[in-house]
C-alpha cells in the first residue's frame, strides 16, 4: 500500500519535499488555504553558472577594467555612438550591460538596487560545492542538510498555505529543502494527476489509513493540488502590458507572479536560470551580441515584465538575485572568462531604496585583487540575503537562518526602506 501511494506521487506533476535531519515534516496536519491576505513575498533568483558580474555591472569609471578586458569590455557610454553597444550608466562609476535597458526604469524609480563585490567567502571555484554552499547558507559546510530559504519562513500563523513556499521547476532546489514544506511545480498549466479515477482512489486511502504520517502528508499533497488546480479555471492575463520573454525563465516569473496575485499565501519563491559559464566567446562581435548578451536579454526582459505584472503588488515582494561565484577579471585567450570570485547581487521591489550601487568597491589594480585574479569580495551574501528575510519577511531568528555565522543588522546595506 505504502508502495503503490509513492508510485502515484512519483507520477503525479507535484513534488512536495521536506528534507531535514528527521521526518518531522511528514507528521503535521493537512495544510488550509490562507485566502484573502497580502503576504510578504520573497523571490530568489539563482543565476547557475556563475555569472560575469563585471560585465553585467560594469566599472566603466575603472581604467583597469577596460585594462583587463581589451576585447570583451562593454565600451564606456560617451565611446560608442549606438546606445545598445555601450554601458548603460548608472551613476558615472558603474553601468549596466545594454542588454538590460529593460531593468534601467526600475533604477530611476529607486525601485532596483545592485550590491557590488558580493558573494561567498568560500574560496572554491567548483561550480557544484559553491552553489550547495550558497543554497544551503553554510560556506565551506558540506553537512547542512536543509537550505537558507526554507529556514528563512517565520513562523507560520495557523495552518500555513499549501504553497507557502513554491519553486518552479521539476524538482525542489536546494535552498528550499528542510522542515517546512514546500512544493516544486514545473508547470501550473500541467499542474493535475494525470488519472482521476487512481487519484480518487489514492485519496480514500489516505483519508482511511490510520498512520498518521501517511495520513498527514496524502493531505498535504491533495491539499496543493486541489489549490493549484483551482488557478488552472481561468486563463492568466499578465496585467500593466508585461511581455515575459520565450523560455523556461520567463514561463517561471510569469507563474510566480499569477500565484502572488491570487492571494494562496506564497511567501518565499524561487526560479533559477542556467547558461552562465562563458569560458569561450563571451562576448560576440559587438556587446549587443553573443553568448553574455543573449542571456541577460532573457535574464533583464523576464525581471521587468516581472515587474510590471504585479504593478502595486511589488509593494509586499522583493526579489535578490545571486550566483555561485562571478569571473576571472583578466579575460581568457578564447574571449571568455574564467571562474572567479565575487560577484554582483540585485534587489528589486517597492521596498527597495533602489538607485543606488551599494557595498564597498575593492578596485581592480593588480594588488586590488583576490589571488591577484579576481574581484575581491567585500559584502558576504548572507548579509544581503539576512537583510531581505528580517527586514521583510519579519524573521529576525537570522542565526538559525544561516547557522554558524554572526548576522547583525550592522551588517545590513540598508537597501530596505523603513
Amino acid at each position: 500500500m505504502f508502495r503503490s501511494r509513492r508510485i502515484f506521487l512519483r507520477d503525479s506533476a507535484i513534488a512536495m519535499v521536506g528534507v531535514g535531519s528527521s521526518p518531522l515534516w511528514l507528521e503535521r496536519a493537512a495544510f488550509a488555504q490562507t485566502s484573502g491576505a497580502r503576504k510578504k513575498v520573497l523571490v530568489a533568483i539563482f543565476q547557475r553558472g556563475a555569472a560575469d558580474g563585471l560585465n553585467i555591472v560594469v566599472p566603466h569609471g575603472e581604467q583597469h577594467y577596460y585594462d583587463l578586458r581589451p576585447t570583451i569590455s562593454v565600451p564606456r557610454p560617451a565611446m560608442s555612438l549606438a546606445k545598445e553597444d555601450s554601458v548603460i550608466d548608472l551613476d558615472g562609476m558603474f553601468g549596466l550591460h545594454p542588454s538590460l535597458a529593460p531593468l534601467k526604469p526600475f533604477w530611476d524609480q529607486q525601485q532596483l538596487a545592485i550590491v557590488h563585490a558580493a558573494g561567498s567567502p568560500d574560496p572554491t571555484r567548483s561550480h557544484f560545492d559553491a552553489q550547495d554552499y550558497m543554497e544551503s547558507g553554510t560556506p565551506g559546510l558540506k553537512a547542512t542538510s536543509d537550505g537558507w530559504l526554507n529556514r528563512a519562513l517565520p513562523p507560520a500563523e495557523g495552518k500555513p498555505s499549501p504553497v507557502r513556499a513554491v519553486s518552479l521547476g521539476p524538482t525542489l532546489p536546494r535552498s528550499m529543502r528542510g522542515n517546512n514544506e514546500a512544493v516544486a511545480v514545473e508547470s501550473l498549466g500541467s499542474f493535475t494527476i494525470r488519472d482521476a479515477a487512481a487519484a480518487k482512489a489514492l485519496e480514500s486511502m489516505y483519508a482511511g489509513t490510520g498512520d498518521q504520517v501517511l495520513n498527514g502528508t496524502g493531505k498535504a499533497t491533495f491539499e496543493a493540488v486541489s489549490l493549484l488546480q483551482s488557478l488552472q479555471k481561468t486563463p492568466y492575463q499578465p496585467a500593466g502590458g508585461a511581455q515575459y520573454p520565450g523560455g523556461r525563465f520567463g514561463d517561471s516569473l510569469r507563474q510566480i507572479a499569477q500565484l502572488i496575485k491570487a492571494d494562496v499565501g506564497v511567501e518565499v519563491a524561487f526560479a533559477d536560470l542556467g547558461g552562465w559559464d562563458h569560458h569561450v566567446q563571451e562576448v560576440g562581435p559587438k556587446a549587443s551580441v553573443g553568448q553574455l548578451a543573449n542571456r541577460l536579454t532573457e535574464f533583464g526582459g523576464s525581471l521587468a515584465a516581472f515587474y510590471k505584472d504585479l504593478g502595486d503588488r511589488m509593494e509586499d515582494v522583493v526579489v535578490v538575485t545571486m550566483s555561485e561565484f562571478g569571473r576571472a577579471a583578466k579575460e581568457n585567450g578564447d574571449r571568455g572568462t574564467d571562474h572567479g570570485h565575487a560577484n554582483a547581487m540585485f534587489v528589486m521591489g517597492g521596498p527597495v531604496k533602489g538607485g543606488k550601487v551599494y557595498g564597498q568597491w575593492p578596485g581592480l589594480a593588480p594588488e586590488q585583487l583576490y589571488e591577484r585574479r579576481d574581484l575581491a569580495l567585500t559584502t558576504d551574501f548572507r548579509d544581503v540575503l539576512s537583510e531581505a528575510v528580517s527586514a521583510h519577511l519579519g524573521n529576525n531568528q537570522i542565526g538559525r537562518v544561516f547557522p554558524g555565522y554572526a548576522a547583525s543588522p550592522a551588517k545590513f546595506k540598508g537597501y530596505l526602506r523603513a
